[in-house]
């Protein structure tokens, strides 16, 4: 049994951000679980088996981690407005790659390199443990000049796409997954240091104006949950069960395999279990160890490691 849909995320985050505008773009109801922006996060991080990111998606069992995933499965789940209509799959895809990496961590940059002396502590640790590599907020604000001249670089692409494209969004006439991967990092700037976000943007009217259609879109219609209350929806629903895909994977791996997955850049905790199902675009792990009964978590393939045999 599928059941509603449930965000675990924190207000701040970015990468929450996308999902909270894809709510908004498909005008869909659902549950938000607010956690804190540093762990621990016990009750989310039990029935992933240890992922510690944000954010993450829930519905009855099924635990959809990483927001290209979540993305992937609110199309899945709710296809009646499609986020990547015909004709834009791959380059929305590509595109959201680009916003994710190469242009949010200038974004990060240009923010902590302003704010580093007013970063909490327990942030900073929290932000080592999960990257393995220091928080250094003085090389951040040595390199925050030349981090804004790549801020601006990115976001005058979407100024030009915006000019060309001949409507109101960056592929057309509609909104949809292009445009919620390209807004991150301008509503990351604009929210966590706004005098940038206006002096960097002040000759991008298109962007602006195309930031403020996104804001009016809204995040849908939430209603808050608690974190046990989520916990308890996992416990008493059972995973989807595994959809009939061919086998097109480049290794042997097949349904029932134990497997370990990771993410491959920050965040690198192992998650275990046995295969559900897999596809070029995703790998759903069943974990029946947890605290809630048997879940089944799902990656994305790309920006993931699966690793077997495990053990």
């Amino acid at each position: 049994m599928t059941g509603e849909l449930i965000l675990h995320h924190y207000p701040s985050s970015p990468f929450g951000e996308m999902v909270r505008r894809a709510f908004g773009l498909k005008n869909l109801a659902w549950r938000s679980v607010e956690h804190p922006n540093v762990l621990p996060r016990r009750e989310l991080m039990a029935m992933t088996g240890g992922y510690r990111r944000i954010p993450v998606m829930q519905a009855g069992a099924d635990i959809y981690c990483d927001s290209q995933m979540i993305l992937r499965a609110i199309d899945t789940l709710h296809p009646e407005i499609p986020l990547t209509p015909p004709g834009q799959e791959g380059v929305a895809w590509a595109l959201r790659v680009w916003a994710e990496r190469s242009f949010f961590q200038a974004c990060v940059g240009v923010i902590f390199g302003a704010i580093g002396q007013h970063v909490p502590k327990a942030f900073i640790e929290d932000r080592e443990q999960l990257s393995g590599r220091p928080f250094d907020l003085k090389a951040m604000e040595a390199a925050a000049p030349m981090l804004q001249d790549q801020w601006r670089a990115n976001a005058m692409w979407i100024e030009d796409q915006l000019r060309s494209s001949g409507g109101p969004w960056l592929m057309g006439d509609r909104p949809g997954l292009a445009d919620i991967a390209a807004s991150m990092p301008i509503w990351f700037l604009k929210n966590g240091l706004n005098p940038a976000f206006e002096r960097l943007t002040s000759d991008m009217p298109k962007l602006r104006a195309w930031e403020d259609r996104l804001v009016a879109a809204g995040h849908g219609t939430p209603t808050p949950m608690s974190a046990a209350e989520a916990f308890e929806v996992a416990r008493t629903h059972e995973p989807r069960p595994a959809d009939d895909y061919p086998s097109t994977e480049a290794r042997p791996i097949a349904a029932g395999d134990r497997i370990s997955v990771m993410a491959d850049d920050y965040g690198r905790d192992k998650i275990s279990g046995h295969v559900h199902y897999s596809t070029p675009q995703e790998i759903a792990v069943i974990r029946s160890d947890t605290p809630c009964g048997t879940v089944c978590v799902h990656f994305p393939r790309a920006g993931f490691l699966v690793e077997t045999p495990f053990g």
